[in-house]
């Protein structure tokens, strides 16, 4: 599976922004989505994780402001992000994990750059 992520871009502080990403063949009914970042001078962090069943766990930096959502029939899911601030420039990638028998399948997007000016 490919994922394709966009969306990206330059925004104001205090803007909003969705990221899409799409993978290339037709999602498994049991999985785990994903988005993650990597902000200048850090590790890569979680920013949402939303599996199916409607169980979706946000960084507390990223609650009240950034939203996750699924349209799983076109294999697409996405990030809206609202009130971005500065410190929230940085790659942003897709991941979607699902298991196949007993083996963890991860599949990463390969990133969209989002800078937000203050």
């Amino acid at each position: 599976v490919q994922l394709q992520a966009s969306g990206g871009g330059l925004v104001q502080s205090g803007g909003s922004l969705k990221l899409s990403c799409v993978a290339s063949r037709d999602i498994v009914n049991s999985n785990l989505m994903g988005w993650y970042r990597q902000t200048p001078g850090k590790q890569r962090e979680a920013v949402v994780l939303d599996a199916t069943g409607g169980n979706t766990v946000y960084s507390d930096f990223a609650k009240d402001r950034f939203a996750v959502s699924r349209n799983s029939a076109r294999n697409l899911f996405f990030l809206e992000m609202t009130r971005l601030k500065s410190e929230d420039t940085g790659v942003y990638f897709c991941n979607y994990r699902y298991y196949e028998g007993a083996r963890l399948r991860t599949f990463w997007g390969q990133g969209t750059q989002v800078t937000v000016s203050s």
